[in-house]
């Protein structure tokens, strides 16, 4: 290996650089933005970050922290995000990675070059001024919470609503909708955060969605809610952790319809959860006003499904994200859709050297996920493992895809889904089978050369 290019230094990319750095395989990591975090630093300068000021992780500091790198115990179980920044510098600066990494410089584009290795142009935000080098590989990770998704199509009569309208993305405190008419529309984290924070000081503040969810608490009879992915429970078919779980919620918050909110028509591991210890309480306290789905926005006001209508000062849109790579043209990977077509969430099957890692949305969190993919990806370049054929890696990638279908409701926000333990156990099998594949082809003499995906 030459060289290796990093794209980004938020929480999968820091992750990329310490393996690479570990593994002694050069690299440069490049980074819009002028600290680490990417998404978890407040106010970040990329323009990226979509963190609001009272926001805290929904998953345990033991569920999320790297395997390499521990949190402090000083920590509490479910730090904010000045926490968790915290946390990456430490980590950058314990494995000495900051000086690997460029930052307040954007990439711009990546192209394949005729030797078929990667043609990586990048611009200082500095000064305006251009670079490109060539590079083996291309690990991306640019993150997929950073470009809002609007809902499409428009809703009727957004052009000429007169109040505000805002994604979450833009969202930082609660004080510019003091005294307003608040509605928030979606059932995610976001949503649940920023309905219960609005409804402190609006007028009133209206929660819109277009269908139910679970709402899983942090705690459950006083443990971290998450704890129990290392319980007996965890290890049960999927079929019985869902009955498990759902009981478990039904003795801790009886029924969601008593609050207001509508029955979800899946199952409680059929959606990504929504983890909220406020939003019952606001709820049951009024101060949190269910309504149905939006129909149209009506001059002043909003009109609901069910002919309803409510006079309405700012609508907030918690509607996700997509997938976006802005210096990848489309014919090397097209997001369409969020179905980005990748071997175990990681490997580009049609373009040898092309990763991405932490490209997933996790029963979980996507640390340790990004840890152990770029484990795996360094496998890979090192020639410790290869990879199976393109027929196989397709197959892979149709049997995912089919299976996300029939567990999870249709939506883009899950199309990339992985329930975290498992996902980390089918990384452990792929490497040891791959390794395994390797030492047998080598025994066998049908192995020439470095067996890599470059």
């Amino acid at each position: 290996m030459e060289r290796i290019c990093v794209i980004g230094a938020g929480s999968s990319g820091i992750a990329a650089c310490q393996v690479l750095a570990e593994r002694g395989i050069p690299y440069d990591c490049y980074e819009s933005g002028s600290e680490v975090g990417g998404n978890w630093r407040y106010q970040n300068d990329n323009g990226m970050s979509s963190a609001y000021r009272s926001l805290h992780i929904n998953t345990s500091r033991q569920v999320m922290e790297y395997a390499c790198f521990p949190m402090s115990d000083a920590y509490p179980v479910y730090p904010s995000h000045f926490h968790i920044a915290r946390y990456f510098d430490a980590f950058v600066d314990h494995f000495g990675l900051r000086p690997s990494i460029a930052f307040r410089t954007e990439v711009t584009e990546v192209g394949k070059t005729p030797d078929g290795r990667w043609a990586v142009t990048a611009r200082s935000l500095e000064d305006g001024s251009s670079t490109s080098r060539a590079y083996d590989a291309v690990l991306v990770a640019n993150g997929h919470h950073w470009k809002p998704r609007m809902p499409r199509p428009e809703l009727p009569g957004a052009g000429s609503f007169t109040g505000s309208q805002t994604h979450s993305h833009h969202y930082r405190t609660p004080e510019p909708f003091a005294g307003a008419r608040v509605l928030v529309l979606g059932i995610g984290n976001s949503a649940c955060d920023i309905a219960v924070e609005t409804s402190r000081v609006s007028t009133h503040t209206f929660l819109s969605m277009r269908r139910g969810a679970h709402i899983l608490p942090k705690y459950l009879f006083g443990t971290p809610t998450d704890h129990l992915t290392g319980s007996w429970l965890a290890r049960a078919p999927l079929a019985i952790q869902a009955l498990g779980l759902s009981l478990l919620l039904r003795l801790s918050r009886g029924r969601l319809s008593a609050y207001g909110l509508p029955e979800p028509r899946h199952g409680v591991l059929g959606a990504h959860p929504t983890i909220s210890d406020d939003l019952l309480s606001r709820l049951g306290h009024g101060d949190i006003t269910v309504t149905p789905m939006i129909k149209e926005l009506d001059g002043s006001g909003v009109v609901f499904e069910d002919g309803s209508r409510e006079e309405i000062d700012a609508v907030i849109y918690c509607t996700g994200y997509d997938i976006d790579f802005p210096f990848l043209p489309e014919k090397l990977i097209d997001p369409a859709g969020n179905a980005v077509t990748l071997y175990r969430r990681v490997v580009s099957p049609d373009h040898s050297g092309l990763y991405f890692i932490g490209l997933v949305q996790p029963l979980g969190a996507i640390m340790p996920l990004a840890e152990a993919q770029s484990r795996w990806v360094a496998d890979l370049l090192q020639g410790r493992c290869r990879l199976p054929s393109h027929d196989t890696m397709q197959r892979e990638i149709n049997e995912y895809h089919a299976r996300t279908a029939r567990r999870y409701v249709a939506s883009s926000r899950h199309t990339i889904q992985v329930d975290a333990l498992s996902y980390l156990r089918e990384l452990r099998e792929e490497r040891a089978r791959s390794s395994t594949s390797r030492t047998r082809g080598r025994r066998r003499g049908t192995v020439d050369g470095p067996a890599t995906h470059l």
